[in-house]
């Protein structure tokens, strides 16, 4: 018995030492499969905002042609409204199950500065569905456009804390606005 007596601390020194392995382990597991659902969830949020922005830049791109088909706007690549019509309906469509997603999985900001540039875009469509020739109206149009990209890419960026980003406002050559 004194044998087993003298190699007990021994025998409880390799216990604690066993259960200390385990729970750090564990714990090491459980950090490290958070850190991985969080960057799986941060790629699914990229994937959606990035959705979301190139369906709504579908009709911005689209507005600007039928705006220089009116006269508002210098796009070297005019299209009628008749032309557009079916293929706004169809990026206006697009938007919806994109928009969805982005409200699902975006935070409080992002989606908040999306509502900003879509409506932007939407009173874009209307002007051109009321096939308004007024260049310098459709100019501040195209500003706060430009201004709600901007931004919602900028809540974008703090959202998945990335970088900030180029502004995408860069000086076009003259007649190339758009």
């Amino acid at each position: 018995m004194s044998a087993f007596l003298q190699q007990l601390p021994a025998l409880i020194g390799v216990v604690i030492g066993a259960l200390g392995s385990y729970l750090a382990l564990v714990r090491s597991d459980r950090e490290r499969f958070r850190r991985e659902a969080s960057a799986r969830w941060e790629e699914r949020r990229l994937a959606v905002y990035a959705d979301y922005a190139r369906t709504l830049k579908k009709s911005v791109t689209l507005t600007y042609r039928v705006a220089a088909h009116l006269g508002n706007d210098p796009h070297p690549h005019p299209m009628s409204p008749a032309e557009a019509e079916p293929l706004l309906a169809e990026a206006t469509e697009a938007r919806d199950p994109s928009g969805e997603a982005l409200i699902m999985l975006g935070s409080r900001e992002v989606v908040e500065r999306a509502r900003v540039w879509v409506t932007t875009v939407m009173e874009m469509e209307r002007f051109l569905r009321e096939s308004t020739h007024d260049p310098r109206a459709w100019q501040a149009l195209l500003e706060r456009q430009r201004a709600g990209r901007e931004g919602y890419y900028a809540a974008v960026r703090d959202d998945l804390d990335l970088p900030p980003g180029h502004s995408a406002r860069w000086p076009l050559p003259p007649g190339a606005d758009g």
